[in-house]
């Protein structure tokens, strides 16, 4: 039998995996604001406009560069939690958490890289009157780096989904948009070296992204809530519930 005080000790790792989630989801949309108010240019478009853009936007840049920064600890830090509770809800879930544990190490990994090869794209950029070689390449490879990212993002949101699903943490609508978001994810992934030269392919996986932030806020907010009302939720109440 559970005591009160049993309960609010299991709710704790909820609310701090839940506030996790939420900082990760709104680091990712200022982020995202703030490169699409400012005017980045796509990967497919000339040149000409990726060096305008770069030489006079840098701290657009290094404020997107800044929040990966941020995002890599919140993100790693979300799935181990995430893989701590599904560790204390019984074996249903655990393999979908290593699966997304890995897979968010590999993601961790290329957003790194790709963070870098934007700075060096910037650098590149710096003094330039016209498109170099040089910066021709830096952006290739950036977009290069986003799109390998796509399928490392699709699994890791496939494995936390079905993982928290299964545990009881999630509703069924959620593992649905994880499967989905995640598989668009994945499709557009296999086209990576399209989508490095310019490919409008990339789309496929926007809304996929776009899934991703979904179920992350939902998630941060569903944890959070159950923390606060001081126990953890019931899978069996919540299964009949939802």
């Amino acid at each position: 039998m559970r005591t009160p005080r049993n309960d609010h000790s299991l709710a704790q790792p909820e609310r701090l995996v839940g506030a996790t989630a939420i900082a990760l989801t709104a680091s990712i949309v200022i982020q995202n604001v703030v490169v699409v108010s400012a005017g980045a240019p796509g990967y497919g478009d000339p040149m000409a406009d990726v060096l305008a853009f770069h030489a006079d936007h840098r701290l657009v840049v290094a404020i997107a560069v800044g929040l990966e920064a941020l995002n890599l600890p919140l993100l790693l830090g979300l799935l181990i939690g995430l893989q701590g509770l599904v560790g204390r809800r019984g074996r249903a879930g655990s393999d979908w958490s290593r699966l997304a544990v890995a897979a968010g190490a590999t993601l961790a990994a290329v957003w790194a890289f790709y963070a870098v090869l934007w700075n060096g794209v910037v650098l590149a950029a710096d003094g330039l009157t016209e498109p170099s070689p040089e910066l021709q390449l830096a952006w290739q490879l950036h977009a290069g780096a986003f799109a390998w990212a796509l399928p490392a993002l699709g699994t890791t949101l496939i494995g936390a989904a079905l993982a928290a699903h299964a545990s009881g943490l999630t509703p069924p609508w959620q593992r649905v948009l994880g499967l989905v978001g995640g598989g668009l994810l994945l499709v557009a992934g296999v086209f990576n070296l399209a989508i490095a030269g310019g490919s409008a392919i990339l789309f496929v996986g926007v809304p996929g992204y776009l899934a991703w932030i979904v179920w992350l806020g939902a998630t941060g907010v569903r944890l959070v809530r159950a923390g606060a009302a001081g126990h953890p939720a019931d899978p069996v109440t919540q299964a009949s519930a939802d």
